[in-house]
């Protein structure tokens, strides 16, 4: 890669509404002579037969059969270069490793995407094509019920009989996931935490947010778990269909326009489903559809977890060890309707000064934030903190009713942390609902730092 002999072109447009940064005095040397190549590779801080990671921004110029001029960022910094084409094809976002070879920049060759942004680029693939769990469950519930009766003496096998609307495999797949949801009835019964520990963790287990990494233990396909619950609906109803899993791939899922206008806000509690009656026979391809749709959903949590978790800060460099996990936890209300509940767990590890001895104390922190909406209650949210011994939790809910009886419930709640052992530091119930920090799909793939 040789730097260009005329005058390097200006870095690249600020977007409209941001002023242009003015480069310092003596950054924009002419490029008219090997002193002046030298000159700005020496101002990049980078020594003869030096090694430094570059990502390619831009293609300035490229001409057919010849070379290219690129504009690469390297510590942060533009750099134009011509590169001749060869066999290592670049475009915009390589990752590329150079190293300074007198005057010219010599390629070593080309990064493969970094784990961040290959679990990014799956998640933005599926984003738009997600389908709610609780809705998408309503109408595998709706399509269990059992048909109107056709009249008097209307039996199987008379003619104009009321046929079965589903085979029974496909129903038998169906009825094991909805047996599988927790019910409302089963919660509320479990009142100790000895009984109602486990249900919970239980509960969390089967989210589907571990199913792979579960498969990858050695764990079997019949396990309970509520994504391989619906990857054997789709294989029984594809199995009945005489048709295979190329087909299914090549579907367009059901979308959720919720889901859709705001992919990326967790937790973000949704209105509940309509409670309709019985609901008419639905095509086979339109069932695949809908459950493609839901394994979209689960399979976004999956990702978007992996993203938040190995997420960066500004700087390019690893966050602080945080494990980030999003589930929406189906159940089921006194009407056996489906229900959701959203829950983010943030698990935070860090080392720190100890002042009363020497070396470092371990810390870890736990955050919870849950959203639902209940039936008789609305919309409800929880966020608690824990560190150490110590923990805080704040609550809002938007119905005034509702604040009033949550009100009422914090004494029993501040005495059940007592009873585990925990100090409480804070307790406070609010109106309304509280404001998050937006997500965003962003990645980087460059070390600036470098």
């Amino acid at each position: 890669m040789k730097l260009p002999t005329s005058p390097t072109p200006p870095s690249p447009e600020p977007p409209a509404g941001k002023p242009a940064t003015t480069a310092p005095a003596g950054d924009t040397a002419p490029a008219t002579s090997a002193d002046s190549a030298r000159a700005q590779l020496d101002r990049l801080q980078l020594a003869n037969r030096a090694e430094i990671l570059a990502k390619v921004t831009r293609i300035l110029n490229q001409q057919q059969g010849a070379s290219q001029q690129l504009l690469l960022d390297i510590r942060g910094k533009p750099l134009t270069v011509n590169a001749a084409i060869g066999e290592t094809q670049l475009a915009v976002g390589d990752l590329v490793k150079v190293m300074r070879a007198g005057n010219e920049l010599q390629l070593l060759g080309k990064l493969a995407p970094p784990a961040e942004a290959r679990i990014a680029q799956a998640l933005a693939q599926r984003l738009p094509w997600q389908q709610r769990l609780d809705s998408g469950l309503a109408q595998l519930v709706r399509l269990l019920q059992p048909p109107p009766s056709s009249g008097p003496g209307s039996q199987s096998g008379l003619p104009g009989a009321q046929q079965p609307l589903l085979p029974v495999p496909v129903r038998q797949a169906i009825e094991q996931v909805i047996a599988r949801l927790p019910s409302q009835q089963s919660l509320s019964q479990a009142g100790g935490k000895e009984t109602l520990a486990p249900q919970v963790r239980q509960w969390l287990a089967e989210s589907g947010l571990f199913a792979e990494a579960r498969l990858a233990r050695g764990g079997s396909q019949e396990v309970p778990d509520l994504k391989l619950a619906l990857v054997r609906v789709v294989s029984t109803l594809l199995a009945e269909q005489g048709s295979d899993a190329g087909q299914f791939r090549r579907l367009t899922p059901l979308a959720s326009p919720e889901l859709v206008q705001s992919p990326l806000q967790f937790p973000q509690p949704l209105p509940a489903p309509p409670a309709t009656g019985r609901q008419e026979p639905m095509p086979v391809g339109q069932m695949l559809r809908l459950l493609a749709g839901m394994l979209n959903r689960v399979t976004v949590n999956q990702l978007h977890s992996q993203v938040l978790t190995t997420r960066t800060t500004a700087d390019g460099a690893a966050a602080a060890p945080t494990a980030t996990w999003l589930l929406e936890l189906p159940w089921l209300n006194t009407e056996q309707q489906p229900r959701l509940a959203q829950l983010r767990i943030e698990h935070e590890a860090r080392d720190r000064e100890d002042q009363n001895r020497e070396g470092k104390r371990h810390i870890a922190q736990w955050r919870f934030s849950l959203a639902m909406d209940l039936d008789e209650m609305g919309p409800l949210y929880f966020e608690v903190a824990l560190q150490q011994e110590q923990v805080s939790a704040r609550v809002w809910a938007e119905r005034s009713q509702t604040l009033t009886r949550v009100e009422d419930q914090l004494p029993q709640l501040r005495q059940g942390f007592r009873d585990l052992g925990l100090d409480v530091l804070d307790l406070d119930c609010r109106k309304g609902k509280p404001q998050g920090a937006r997500t965003q799909l962003e990645h980087r793939l460059v070390d600036i730092r470098a």
